[in-house]
C-alpha cells in the first residue's frame, strides 16, 4: 500500500500547467473588475460623476442612476462570458457566500432577454436563513437582505465553464441588524474617519475631509500533495492533522525559509497571482516560509474595506488554483504539530484623502506633532482594549497557534523599538536627547528629542508591533477574516482620538502644540504597561505581564467574554458600529463555532484512532508475537529475546492507553454535549475534552514511531511536508 501510494505521488510530480506566452501584468491588471477605469468608459459622464460622489461621500445612488450603472455592468459582464450575477457577501461563518441568478427575463412564450435592473443591483433578498445569526433571526423570520457596497468594485469569477458577475454587498436582517462582517467594518471606517478628521482640525491641519485605515495582510499557508490530503480524514474535515508524529527533520535547519521555490510551487504561485491580478488585487510578495511546505503571499496596502474583500478572494483563489495543480492549500493555523503554524500578519495604518500616512514621521515639527498624536492614540487604544483585540482573533484553530514558539502569546502588548521607546520616555521626563545617526526629524521644541525616520527594529514575538509607518497585528490567524480585527482597531482608535482631543481642548490658556505635549506626557505614563520590547515567548514576560495587570486569555471561551462586557457594549454602541444585540449575537456565534470545531476534531480523532491507529497496532503486535514464538522455537527463552519482548510491551501499553483515553474522551464529549448552556459547554470542552485529546494524541503519535510503514495506513508528516 505504501509503495503504491508513493509511486502515485512521483507520477504527479511531472504535472505541469501549460502556459501561453506571458504578457506584462500592467496589460491585464484588473481586467475582471468593473472598476473606475471601466466605468469611465462605459458610463455617461454625469452618471460616472454621481458614482464617484457616492463612493467618496459614502452615499447611495438614485434609482435612475442605478439603472444606468446596472445596464452597463450587465453588458460588460456578458461581454466577459457571464450568464449569472450574484450578490457576494461575507456572513458570520468567516467565509464568503453567493446566490446566482441568471440575467434572463421572460418576455414571451419561449423567448427571453438579458436584463439587469438598478433594483437588482442595489438590493437582493437571498433569504440565507441557515447562516448563523446569534439569535437575531428566527427560522420563521427568514428575510435577509443584501445591499450593494458601491465602494468595492464588482468582479467576474470563473469557475470551470461557469462565469458569474459578483457584486460585493452587505448582509442585513429585515430590521437592519448586521448579519455579516462587512457592515460593522464600514460603520467603523466611518467612525474612525470622523474622529481622525476632528483631531486633524484641532491640530490646525486644513483640507482633510476623510481619513481611512489601510491594510496589508500577509497571508501564510501550507501546500501539500492532494493525494496525501484526500487520504487523511482529519485534513479534509478539520483542516489539520489531529494525529501525527513530527518528522525527524522539521524546520530546525532553516533551509526552507526564503529558499529557492520548487518548480511545482512556483507554477502554482504564478497561476494564483495571475488570477489575483485579473481581479485587481495587488499581490506583491511571495516566498517560502520557515516550516517545510509553508509559504506566504503579501499584497500592497489598500483601503480597509477593499483589502478585506481582497483577502477573502485571495483565500478562495489559493484553494481553487491548488486543485488545478493537484495540491491542497491548508489555511488552518496549526495543520502540523512540531512545525510552525500560519498567521496572517495584519499591517494597519492610517491615511488621509490627500494620500498622507498619518503614522509616518514627517519632516516638519507640525508633522511630528501629528505623528505623535496618532501614535499615542493607537497605543492607548490597545492598552485600553487589549482584551477586545484578543477576542477579535479568538477561535478554536488559532488557540493552537497563539503562544506557540512561532506566534505571539495571548497577552497583547506593543513593540515600539528602542529609539521610539526612548523618545517617549524623554517626552515623559522632559529630557533632551541628542540626535542619532540619520536623525532628520526635529520635533521643533528645544526640550524634545530628535526622531530618526523609519528607525524601527523587528520583534517577531510581539503581537502588536510598530514597524516604521504602520502597526503589525501578528495575532490574526491565517484562516480568519481580517474584517473583525480591523473593525475593533478602527473603533478603539476612534475612541482614543476623541478622548485625547477632549483632553487637549481642556488645556485652556495654552497653544495647541504645548497642550498636545502636556497631554501626551500624561498619556505615556498611563500606557507604559502595554509597552514591551523583549521576548514575548518567555515565561518571565508572562509573569511580568501579570504584574502589570495585562489580560491573558489563553483560550477562546475566556477571550470571547470581552465581547459582552459592559465596556465593549458601550464602546461599539456609542460609535454606531455594533448594537448590544449585534455584539451579543457575535459572542454566541463565535462560541457556537468553537464548540462545533472542537466536536468535529474530537470525533475525527476518535475515527482515526479506531480506524487506523488501533488496527495498525494490533497487526504489529500480531507480527511481533509471531516473530517471538518462532524465535523461541529456534533460540529458546534466553535474554537475547528480552528486547523484542520489551518492544511488544511498549506497543501493547500504547495501544491500551489509546483505547482507555479514547473511551474517556468520548465519554467527556457526551457529557459536554448534554449541557444546554453554550458558555458552560464551551468551557467543559476546553478544560476537559481538549486535555484528553492532547494526551491521546501523544500516545498515538508515539505508536506511529514504532509501527512499520507497511502497516501504517495514514500518510506521515515527513511525506506530506517534504514530498511535493
Amino acid at each position: 500500500m505504501r509503495n503504491n501510494k508513493r509511486s502515485s505521488i512521483a507520477s504527479e510530480r511531472d504535472y505541469k500547467v501549460e502556459k501561453e506566452k506571458s504578457v506584462p501584468v500592467s496589460e491585464y491588471f484588473g481586467e475582471n473588475t468593473f472598476n473606475l477605469k471601466v466605468m469611465r468608459k462605459k458610463l455617461p459622464k454625469d452618471t460616472y460623476r454621481k458614482v464617484l460622489e457616492a463612493i467618496n461621500e459614502q452615499g447611495v445612488l438614485d434609482i435612475e442612476t442605478a439603472n444606468i450603472v446596472a445596464h452597463a455592468m450587465k453588458e460588460w459582464a456578458i461581454s466577459k462570458g457571464a450568464t449569472h450575477f450574484a450578490h457576494w457577501f461575507q456572513p458570520m461563518t468567516g467565509a464568503t457566500a453567493e446566490k446566482h441568478d441568471a440575467f434572463i427575463e421572460v418576455i414571451g412564450p419561449g423567448e427571453v432577454i438579458e436584463r439587469f435592473s438598478g433594483r437588482q443591483l442595489v438590493q437582493g433578498e437571498p433569504d440565507a436563513s441557515s447562516f448563523p445569526s446569534g439569535g437575531i433571526r428566527t427560522t420563521f423570520e427568514a428575510r435577509g437582505y443584501t445591499a450593494w457596497d458601491i465602494a468595492s468594485p464588482a468582479f467576474i469569477r470563473h469557475n470551470g465553464i461557469s462565469t458569474t458577475l459578483c457584486i460585493p454587498t452587505v448582509f442585513i436582517s429585515y430590521n437592519g441588524e448586521a448579519l455579516d462582517k462587512k457592515t460593522p467594518l464600514l460603520r467603523s471606517c466611518k467612525a474612525l474617519s470622523k474622529s481622525a478628521v476632528d483631531m486633524l482640525k484641532l491640530l490646525g491641519v486644513e483640507g482633510v475631509n476623510r481619513v481611512y485605515s489601510t491594510l496589508g495582510p500577509e497571508q501564510e499557508y501550507f501546500l501539500i500533495d492532494a493525494s496525501f490530503y484526500h487520504q487523511r480524514e482529519d485534513l479534509v474535515l478539520c483542516g489539520r492533522a489531529v494525529q501525527g508524529a513530527p518528522p525527524a527533520k522539521g524546520q530546525e535547519l532553516e533551509d526552507q525559509y526564503f529558499g529557492s521555490i520548487k518548480e511545482r510551487i512556483s507554477s502554482y504561485m504564478h497561476d494564483v497571482e495571475e488570477e489575483l491580478f485579473k481581479l485587481g488585487i495587488p499581490a506583491k510578495t511571495r516566498h517560502n516560509e520557515v516550516a517545510p511546505s509553508q509559504f506566504e503571499i503579501a499584497p500592497l496596502f489598500e483601503e480597509a474595506n477593499l483589502a478585506v474583500d481582497h483577502n477573502q478572494l485571495v483565500m478562495d483563489t489559493m484553494k481553487l488554483v491548488a486543485k488545478k495543480h493537484r495540491l491542497a492549500c491548508l489555511l488552518h493555523e496549526k495543520p502540523f504539530a512540531g512545525v510552525n503554524g500560519s498567521g496572517k500578519h495584519l499591517n494597519w495604518s492610517l491615511a488621509d484623502n490627500r494620500g498622507n500616512n498619518l503614522l509616518n514621521p514627517g519632516t516638519t515639527p507640525q508633522d511630528n506633532i501629528q505623528f505623535l498624536v496618532f501614535l499615542i492614540a493607537t497605543v492607548r487604544a490597545v492598552y485600553r482594549h487589549a482584551d477586545l483585540l484578543r477576542a477579535s482573533v479568538a477561535g478554536y484553530s488559532n488557540d493552537f497557534r497563539l503562544g506557540a514558539n512561532e506566534a505571539p502569546p495571548a497577552i497583547i502588548s506593543v513593540f515600539l523599538g528602542e529609539q521610539l521607546t526612548k523618545i517617549l520616555e524623554d517626552i515623559e521626563k522632559g529630557r533632551v536627547t541628542k540626535a542619532t545617526d540619520n536623525a532628520i526629524i526635529d520635533l521643533g521644541i528645544s526640550t524634545l528629542p530628535i526622531l530618526s525616520r523609519d528607525n524601527t527594529d523587528r520583534n517577531r514575538t510581539s503581537p502588536f508591533a510598530f514597524t516604521g509607518n504602520k502597526f503589525e497585528f501578528r495575532a490574526v490567524g491565517s484562516s480568519q477574516s481580517i474584517s473583525f480585527p480591523t473593525t475593533v482597531l478602527n473603533t478603539i482608535v476612534a475612541e482614543s482620538l476623541d478622548e485625547l482631543a477632549a483632553k487637549i481642548k481642556a488645556m485652556k490658556g495654552k497653544n495647541v502644540n504645548q497642550a498636545v505635549f502636556d497631554v501626551i506626557r500624561e498619556e505615556i505614563k498611563e500606557i507604559k504597561p502595554i509597552l514591551f520590547n523583549g521576548d514575548n515567548y518567555s515565561k518571565e514576560w508572562e509573569k511580568e505581564a501579570a504584574r502589570r495587570g495585562l489580560p491573558n486569555a489563553k483560550t477562546t471561551p475566556e477571550a470571547l467574554e470581552a465581547l459582552v462586557s459592559e465596556k465593549a457594549m458601550n464602546l461599539f454602541s456609542r460609535y454606531g458600529v455594533l448594537t448590544p444585540v449585534e455584539l451579543k449575537s457575535r459572542y454566541l456565534i463565535h462560541l457556537e463555532r468553537y464548540i462545533k470545531d472542537m466536536e468535529i476534531d474530537v470525533k475525527c480523532l476518535h475515527n482515526l484512532i479506531m480506524g487506523h491507529v488501533v488496527p495498525a497496532a494490533v497487526n504489529y503486535l500480531q507480527k511481533l508475537a509471531d516473530a517471538l514464538i518462532k524465535s523461541k522455537e529456534i533460540l529458546g527463552t534466553g535474554k537475547e529475546l528480552s528486547n523484542l519482548e520489551q518492544l511488544m510491551k511498549k506497543v501493547n501499553s500504547g495501544l491500551n492507553k489509546c483505547l482507555e483515553l479514547d473511551r474517556a474522551m468520548m465519554e467527556d464529549l457526551s457529557k459536554a454535549e448534554s449541557i444546554e448552556d453554550e458558555k458552560e459547554k464551551a468551557f467543559a470542552l476546553c478544560r476537559k475534552v481538549k486535555e484528553k485529546m492532547s494526551d491521546l494524541r501523544a500516545y498515538a503519535d508515539e505508536l506511529e514511531t514504532y509501527i512499520p510503514d507497511e502497516l501504517w495506513t495514514l500518510p506521515k508528516f515527513w511525506e506530506m511536508l517534504f514530498i511535493s
